[in-house]
Order: structure tokens, then sequence, then C-alpha cells
């Protein structure tokens, strides 16, 4: 049934798209925005903002992780339920439908508005992008996000596993950042998407390894990945970028501020025709993931 649930949902996925009205995880976010401006206080010390911050992670998700449970032990309703919200939880089309018009773009010649686009999907600055290396990074993160940590969740827990892993992730794109405001506020939020993405943040790795060119993607990935700051985008970068057999990484700006970030991949710099690349990569992966669920369901059966 959790291969039937998954081919169901990649099906509506593919077919619909991210909805663009009325989308769940957006009244979640006014919800979470709520809840933040009861709790936060800015005159707190670091270890209430901390208890506070988890409060409200624990506000936010854990009733509707309840429901999720609930309704997972009703066959009926899990069906639905199931396919209906690992459907709103991956994002495999919608990786294409923000990227591909950026590759239109480029193959048009008109880099301002390939600029644009790619500034919708990352929190560089505009002026100073690196379009196809932004893009292919964009891609690759959130290939291992909004596909692959879904999944994962679904297969491990069902139900309740990927709504906590999805609102979770929510969590983090909301109050996970090292401002004055969520530094300590938002730190329970920030570790606990760390620790949900870890597994499946190297089987993503493991992924792109595999169907990309496997030697370099396992050695960009075992020398590289420790580089990176973020503990479970760094394997997905670095695998990424040595089975593309690129060089992703390196200086960027955000905000203004130049940032010397550590270069990851091959010593070939990437270019419009690498993010056609990226996109197949983690389509190929997909199909991988189908494929080993598939025959560990038939084993199960055997």
């Amino acid at each position: 049934m959790t291969l039937l649930f998954i081919i169901l949902a990649l099906l509506l996925d593919w077919l619909l798209g991210e909805p663009t009205r009325r989308h769940p995880l957006v009244g979640f976010g006014q919800l979470t925005k709520h809840i933040e401006n009861r709790l936060y206080n800015a005159n707190d010390g670091i270890k209430k903002q901390f208890i506070k911050g988890l409060l409200g992670w624990l506000v936010l998700v854990a009733p509707l992780a309840f429901i999720a449970y609930c309704i997972s032990d009703i066959p009926s309703l899990n069906l639905i339920f199931s396919v209906i919200v690992l459907y709103l939880c991956i994002g495999h089309r919608s990786l294409y439908d923000h990227v591909a018009p950026i590759i239109t773009s480029l193959k048009q010649g008109d880099i301002e508005q390939a600029k644009t686009l790619t500034s919708y999907i990352v929190s560089r600055d505009r002026e100073t992008l690196h379009i196809p290396k932004a893009s292919i990074e964009s891609v690759l993160e959130n290939g291992a996000d909004a596909i692959f940590s879904a999944l994962f969740w679904f297969i491990v827990a069902g139900l309740p596993g990927v709504v906590i892993y999805r609102l979770s992730n929510t969590l983090d794109a909301m109050w996970g950042y090292k401002t004055d405001r969520y530094l300590y506020f938002g730190r329970a939020a920030a570790r606990i998407d760390d620790l949900m993405n870890y597994i499946p943040a190297r089987l993503t790795a493991l992924s792109y390894a595999l169907v990309g060119n496997v030697r370099s993607g396992l050695h960009c990935w075992r020398q590289q990945a420790k580089q990176w700051d973020s503990p479970n985008a760094g394997p997905v970068m670095a695998a990424g970028a040595g089975a593309l057999e690129i060089e992703l990484g390196g200086q960027a700006r955000y905000h203004g501020i130049w940032h010397d970030r550590p270069t990851l991949g091959l010593n070939r710099e990437a270019n419009a025709d690498d993010i056609p690349r990226a996109l197949h990569l983690v389509t190929d992966s997909l199909l991988l993931w189908i494929a080993v669920i598939t025959i560990i369901t038939g084993i199960s059966y055997a």
C-alpha cells in the first residue's frame, strides 16, 4: 500500500503541480506567525527564548500529528488522506515549474529575466547571481527537502511521519535563521529539522552519486561535505556536484555581504546546459527510489 500511495501522490504532483491557491501550508504559515507573535519577547533571556520556541513547535506540530495518527488508523480515510497529504508535501513538478523558465530565458539570451527568475528561488543578491550555479544548487537541495525527505518519512512512519516532517521543515524555513530574533527562539525548530533530514539527506546524496558519475559523486561527498556549514546540505550538494562533474559553491553575495563558501564538486564551471542535467539527476534518483521500494515490497510479499 505504501508503494501505491507514493505512486498515486507522485502522479497527482506531476499532473496538477503545486496548488497555487489555498495551500494548507499557507494557512499553517499564518498560524505560525500568530503563535510566534504570542510567544516571542525580545527581552526574554536565551534559555527562555529557546523554551518558548520549542513550546511553539510543539503547539503547532503535535495536534496535527495526532490527527494524522488517528486518521491513519481508519483504513478508508488513510487511503484518501495519505495520497492527498503526500501530494501536498512533495514538490517534484514544482522543481521543473520554477527552473524551466530560467532555462528558457537563458536560451533566448535574456540574462536579466533569467536573473530575476533565479532570484525567486534563491536568497542571493540578484545583481551578482551566477545563474546556472544558483539554479543547480536550488534543484539539488530542494530535491532532498521537497521530495526524498518527505518520501523517507512517509515510508518510515506513514501519514503522521510525513506530516511531522513537512511541518518541521516549514517551521525551520520560518524560524531557522541566525538573526537576533530567531537565533535562540528558532533554534529548536532548526535542530529538529536537521535531525529529521540527517538520514534522508545521506540517502539523497547516495542516490545522486549512483545515477550520475558514481566515482566522483562518492569522492566529493566523502572529501568535501564536511566543509559545508550545513550538516545535511553538505552531502547533498557535494555528491550532486560530483555526480554532475561540475563545480558548485564558492563566493556568493547575500544582502550585500559576500560569503566565502567552500568549493564543491569538480573543477568545471557550471553552465546553462547543466541545469536540465540537474533536473534529470533528481528525476533519475526518484526512479531509483521507486525501483528499490518496488523490489523491497516484492521481497516482503514473497
